[in-house]
C-alpha cells in the first residue's frame, strides 16, 4: 500500500540499542508492504558467532536487490549497500534515560522467557558483564552516533538520503500513526560539530 505521504520504498532504521529499530522497521515494513530486512539475523549465527565481514555484505546485497524494503540496523560494514540504495534514513535519537531501562526490561524478559533469537540464540546472563554487552554497547555507541550520523548524512553519496530525526517515542509513534503527514520533518543538520 503505496503511502502519498511517504512515497519512500528503501528506508534505513538507525539508532542505538533498544531504541526500537527493529520494532519500528516491522511496523513501517508492514504498513507499507515492504520487505522487512533484519541486519541482526544476517549477521549472528549460532552461539552468537559473527558470520564473516564479506559473508554478511553478500548477504545484506541480496537482501537489497528487492525494490522495496526497510532495514533495522548500525552495522557499518553494510553502510555502503543499504545507504547509497536507501532513499530514506530514520534515526531513532532518543536519551538514554529512555534506552537504558528499555533495556533492563528487554534483557529480562529475554533471560526469563528464553526468547529466542537469532538463528537461536537465546540470552545469556554472562553476556550482560562483558564489555560486548548490549548495554555496554548502548552507552559506547551512543555519544559517538549523535557526533557521526549528522557527518555522515552530509557526505555527498548521502545526500540523497531523506532524513527524519525522531528524539523521543512518542514522535515515532505519533508519526508512524498519523499516515506520516505534518509530522514529517528533516533533520537540522549542525555540521559545525
Amino acid at each position: 500500500m503505496d503511502s502519498p505521504d511517504f512515497p519512500y520504498k528503501r528506508v534505513v532504521v538507525i539508532g542505538v540499542t533498544c531504541s526500537g529499530k527493529s520494532t519500528l522497521a516491522r511496523k513501517l515494513a508492514k504498513k507499507l508492504a515492504l520487505d522487512y530486512i533484519e541486519l541482526d539475523a544476517l549477521q549472528w549465527g549460532p552461539n552468537r558467532t559473527a558470520v564473516p565481514s564479506d559473508v554478511m555484505c553478500e548477504k545484506v546485497e541480496r537482501a537489497a536487490l528487492s525494490p522495496g524494503w526497510v532495514s533495522d540496523g548500525n552495522y557499518s560494514i553494510t553502510r555502503h549497500i543499504l545507504w547509497s540504495r536507501a532513499e530514506a534514513i530514520i534515526w531513532l535519537d532518543y536519551p538514554l534515560s529512555t534506552i537504558l531501562p528499555r533495556l533492563v526490561r528487554r534483557t529480562w524478559k529475554r533471560l526469563w522467557t528464553q526468547e529466542k533469537l537469532w538463528n537461536v540464540n537465546r540470552e545469556r546472563l554472562i553476556d550482560q558483564f562483558m564489555l560486548r554487552s548490549d548495554r555496554s554497547l548502548s552507552v559506547r555507541l551512543f555519544k559517538s552516533h549523535k557526533r557521526e550520523y549528522p557527518t555522515l548524512f552530509a557526505q555527498p553519496e548521502y545526500r540523497h538520503l531523506k532524513v527524519f530525526h525522531f528524539e523521543t517515542a512518542g514522535q515515532t509513534d505519533a508519526w508512524l500513526n498519523s499516515n506520516f503527514g505534518d509530522l514529517t520533518r528533516n533533520i537540522n543538520l549542525d555540521l559545525n560539530i
